[in-house]
């Protein structure tokens, strides 16, 4: 697994550690740019390489296609989560409400100063123009779920065909979705704080949600 820009505080790391992030952030900067700029068919890899002047062999130590590094920055926030997961102190309150919790946590260490926001703002705008990386984005939620579903598995003692775990990241990653739909279509500037603001508010929704019926 390759290191996740955002997700790092740079003290702890190596100096090569330090430039392969570096490298990394340069690489996912420079692609949302010219794929907003030019259209994700406009960009081929040689020139993105040739731009942040690395070769192709590096781009491949980092990402797996042109698709992976435009969906790199929400990809920063669920790696970060299928990691925490395995670490969590569940039995305390309800395991989706651990979950929540643990997304907010992951949310707050992408607070960069406003990089992140930006990433996810272009990143969001190109996969909905963009089939392939909406196609891509499915699949990776799809296997990251299964990643921390696993997780929650092992970690809880469940039968593998228990379905609450993914019930309950299903609703998770839903509200994920929802509130990042309602923050991108806010007028003004966009924030961290004001994702974090949305998505809490989604989370307090669930309730009244799971119960709504129309008379």
């Amino acid at each position: 697994m390759t290191a996740d820009i955002s997700t790092s505080a740079p003290g702890t790391l190596s100096l090569r550690e330090r430039k392969k992030l570096r490298t990394r952030a340069a690489l996912v900067d420079t692609a949302l740019a010219l794929f907003t700029e030019r259209g994700f068919d406009g960009v081929t890899l040689d020139e993105l390489c040739e731009v942040v002047e690395v070769s192709k062999r590096t781009f491949f130590r980092n990402f797996a296609s042109k698709e992976q590094v435009a969906s790199a920055p929400l990809e920063a926030l669920w790696n970060g989560l299928r990691d925490d997961v395995e670490h969590l102190p569940f039995g305390r309150v309800p395991v989706l409400e651990a979950l929540q919790e643990a997304l907010l946590e992951v949310l707050a260490r992408m607070d960069d100063g406003g990089a992140w926001v930006t990433r996810v703002r272009r990143s969001r705008k190109l996969a909905e123009r963009t089939p392939s990386i909406a196609a891509y984005g499915l699949q990776y939620c799809d296997d990251t779920s299964a990643a921390i579903e696993a997780t929650l598995q092992r970690r809880l003692g469940l039968d593998p065909a228990d379905p609450r775990p993914r019930l309950a990241l299903d609703l998770l990653v839903a509200s994920f979705h929802a509130a990042l739909r309602a923050w991108t279509a806010k007028p003004g500037t966009l924030t961290h704080a004001g994702l974090a603001a949305e998505l809490r508010s989604v989370f307090a929704a669930l309730p009244g949600a799971l119960a709504f019926s129309v008379a």
